[in-house]
């Protein structure tokens, strides 16, 4: 049994992943990271899967790596464990399901990064993100740089990054880095109605979309277009694509099976 997370299906298709050292804001330490990627690759590989959240228990996210584990930690150990974290993370981005963030309270440093590594996220109304590395006299190291960029423009990432202040759920809205914001008692019921509605869609054509736009991000347009169409053209001649024409016509909710 994991001993730092919590694993658990709450609808069909519908898995939550919940940090689970409250105690300790969540933060991430080297147990953690083990447990996390040994998660993501079992998730990733469950045909059943059709969207994932990652939460936090208690009153934070993730207030970033364990600096108490951290302290005093050799250079030869800090970077054995940043080789986990590095897996952790890439394996949280292969999952081929939309995975949502769900984030209350703190998510800094690498709890804002898994963030961002997240397909989408939605945060209470006290939630706080940011990167703060550039205080500790590193950077950001799982991807923040690139994700953050992506999700809120070159302009404003190089803003936050270099002064690694932090920042509100309101402007994380306003920056593009979250969808909604929400009450806090409303949070996990608002991301699990999304987890819900995702999970009834036809896997195959979620699995696809995700994929496309992931990829194609890199692509020129012409190229992103081709891999877009190869996608169509493969969709439009399963049973799912049949079933769901045939439940429109027929006025009823389509049963998808994934093929």
């Amino acid at each position: 049994m994991p001993e730092t997370i919590k694993i658990e299906d709450v609808a069909p298709g519908v898995a939550v992943v919940t940090l689970n050292r409250p105690d300790a804001a969540n933060s991430l330490n080297t147990k953690m990271g083990e447990e996390l990627l040994h998660a993501w690759s079992h998730l990733a590989a469950r045909s059943d899967l059709r969207c994932a959240v990652l939460a936090g228990e208690g009153r934070h996210f993730c207030a970033g790596a364990d600096l108490k584990e951290r302290n005093g930690m050799s250079d030869q150990a800090w970077s054995a464990q940043h080789e986990i974290f590095e897996a952790m993370i890439r394996a949280q981005l292969s999952v081929p399901v939309p995975v949502i963030a769900a984030v209350n309270g703190a998510a800094v440093g690498g709890g804002c990064e898994m963030t961002l590594a997240c397909d989408f996220a939605y945060a209470g109304e006290g939630a706080r993100f940011g990167l703060p590395e550039v205080g500790l006299g590193i950077m950001p190291g799982l991807g923040g740089t690139q994700l953050l960029r992506r999700a809120v423009g070159e302009r404003r990432a190089v803003e936050l990054l270099t002064t690694g202040r932090l920042f509100t759920a309101a402007e994380a809205l306003d920056y593009g880095l979250v969808n909604e914001v929400t009450a806090p008692d409303g949070l996990m019921g608002t991301v699990l109605e999304v987890a819900g509605t995702i999970a009834s869609k036809a896997p195959l054509s979620v699995r696809a979309l995700k994929s496309v736009v992931r990829e194609g991000a890199a692509m020129h347009l012409a190229e992103a277009m081709d891999l877009e169409l190869s996608h169509y053209n493969r969709l439009f001649k399963t049973q799912d694509r049949r079933e769901g024409v045939a439940a429109f016509n027929e006025k009823r909710t389509a049963q998808f099976g994934g093929a």
